[in-house]
């Protein structure tokens, strides 16, 4: 497949989407943000950023604004073959900047978009963007992969603890970061040393603990209220997590709370 090479404006309200070919987008008019897996940043005339292929990112444009977009298959000429090593650029998202001289290239890409009636033939598009990745990979091929923030756990638990009573999968929690599946999951257990489903049983467990210390409420309510799915799968999650079944942290509480002595008012003459 070829490349293509393309102007379009950006949707005012959020988008995402992923899809299988590497993609460059080129700020020409107006702003735009974007979200790739993780990396966020703006971008405006004569700056850009790179998506490569399969990776989730949220877009929303600013706006009246024009973009120059860039769609890379993996098996283009621009990407194969002599030109092999350019596949680098797509190793992470990033967010670049045009110097002077990728300026000018630019204006004559555009200029060469703008005289072809019928559009750029397959072989001319191929060429054009061979020729600019070769300058951009010149210019980043050596500064390695961004880092990328640390996961906001405190978003991540709140979503968790609304939504405790109901199912919750990878792809909620992933969403909450506006990452794919895969990347937020390597990502999650390398910050926390979980693996999701880990982390929001542990979530649960804790959130049981509280109930059963806290309150009164009956252990086949506190199962269903932290998503258990009846009264012996949290027995069974809870002994092996603290040690004791929850029956016999309600009877300690119980009698702790028995065993206090009253709260008396001393009176004074």
């Amino acid at each position: 497949m070829s490349s293509v090479i393309r102007q379009i404006p950006l949707d005012t309200s959020t988008q995402h989407h992923a899809h299988d070919f590497h993609q460059i987008v080129i700020g020409l008019q107006g702003q735009a943000e974007f979200e790739i897996e993780g990396l966020g940043g703006a971008i405006s005339a004569l700056s850009g950023c790179i998506v490569p292929a399969n990776h989730v990112h949220y877009y929303v444009g600013q706006g009246k604004n024009r973009q120059l977009i860039l769609d890379l298959p993996a098996n283009a000429p621009s990407l194969t073959g002599y030109h092999h090593e350019l596949s680098r650029l797509f190793d992470a998202p990033r967010f670049f900047a045009l110097d002077t001289p990728l300026k000018h290239y630019l204006d004559f890409l555009l200029l060469e978009q703008d005289s072809s009636k019928g559009g750029l033939s397959d072989a001319q598009s191929d060429r054009l963007a061979a020729t600019f990745l070769g300058c951009l990979h010149a210019r980043l091929g050596g500064d390695g992969s961004p880092k990328l923030r640390q996961l906001d756990l405190g978003k991540i638990d709140r979503y968790i603890d609304r939504h405790l009573a109901a199912p919750i999968s990878v792809a909620d929690l992933a969403a909450q970061a506006c990452l794919s599946e895969a990347h937020f999951s390597s990502r999650f257990r390398q910050q926390t040393g979980l693996s999701p489903w880990q982390y929001v049983r542990r979530r649960r467990l804790e959130a049981a603990r509280r109930l059963l210390e806290e309150s009164r409420m009956p252990l086949s309510q506190i199962a269903v209220s932290t998503g258990f799915s009846h009264q012996s799968a949290l027995s069974h999650a809870f002994r092996s997590a603290f040690g004791c079944p929850p029956s016999q942290l309600r009877r300690a509480v119980l009698e702790r709370s028995a065993a206090a002595p009253p709260n008396r008012l001393r009176h004074t003459t």
